[in-house]
């Protein structure tokens, strides 16, 4: 291969799962279980400022602020039910647990279209693999159940490496862990400044992931852009 890569590391959300259906959806409907109607459109657009808002007061999950991963999510969750008109009680505390807890299982998540077989294809290439993803301490659990987990030597958190993307020091602790050098490693994800740029400033490679006709982003190397998933081998075997 060109590339002479030894390693490849790997964002999760939206790049190798996605939520099945928006997170207002989801919301709505537990709710509606628990005895509460509340529009979806109303609870996206209020999990959209509350998440926004904890990520300003509390980045990365409150690490270092003395918040489990756990209490960041369930207040955030309050919140976008509290900014759509319940009232915040015992009742919302427990609906907000148990979606809390819900989003742990593969019910709420997709396997991207190819991701499956991307991932088997990197490995016979005799890629070590490793994720790195701005998730909490479910990522692992989630992975497995939808059956990625066995594609990955390790998966790195922004909870467990204790500083988020586009911070270097996720992807330093990535490439130890994996033990590469930069310039033998290529990133893949979704996200321009968090994915691709931030990979690049450590001296990895990096592939972007970014459908066609899905919003023009800054300029990238054509050759650095996946379409989709299943590019990805042809550009590394290159």
């Amino acid at each position: 291969a060109m590339l002479r890569l030894r390693l490849l590391t790997w964002d999760v959300k939206d790049t190798l799962l996605r939520l099945r259906q928006p997170v207002g959806q989801s919301y709505a409907a537990e709710a509606r279980a628990h005895g509460l109607h509340v529009q979806p459109e109303a609870l996206g657009r209020s999990f959209r400022e509350a998440y926004e808002d904890q990520r300003r007061r509390f980045p990365n999950y409150g690490h270092g602020q003395g918040l489990s991963s756990r209490q960041w999510w369930v207040d955030v969750i309050k919140q976008t039910f509290v900014l759509s008109g319940v009232p915040d009680d015992a009742a919302l505390t427990a609906l907000a647990e148990k979606l809390y807890r819900d989003f742990c299982f593969p019910h709420n998540w997709e396997v991207l279209p190819g991701a499956g077989e991307t991932l088997s294809r990197c490995r016979q290439l005799g890629l070590r693999m490793g994720v790195v993803s701005n998730f909490d301490s479910r990522l692992e659990n989630i992975l497995s159940q939808c059956n990625l987990r066995h594609h990955f030597e390790f998966v790195l958190t922004s909870e467990a490496a204790g500083v988020a993307k586009p911070d270097r020091r996720i992807f330093e602790q990535a490439l130890r862990l994996g033990g590469a050098r930069p310039e033998q490693a290529a990133h893949v994800g979704d996200d321009y400044s968090r994915d691709y740029r931030a990979a690049r400033a450590v001296g990895m490679h990096s592939f972007l992931l970014r459908a066609a006709g899905q919003g023009e982003g800054p300029e990238v190397p054509p050759e650095h852009v996946l379409p989709t998933l299943s590019h990805l081998p042809a550009r590394i075997e290159k």
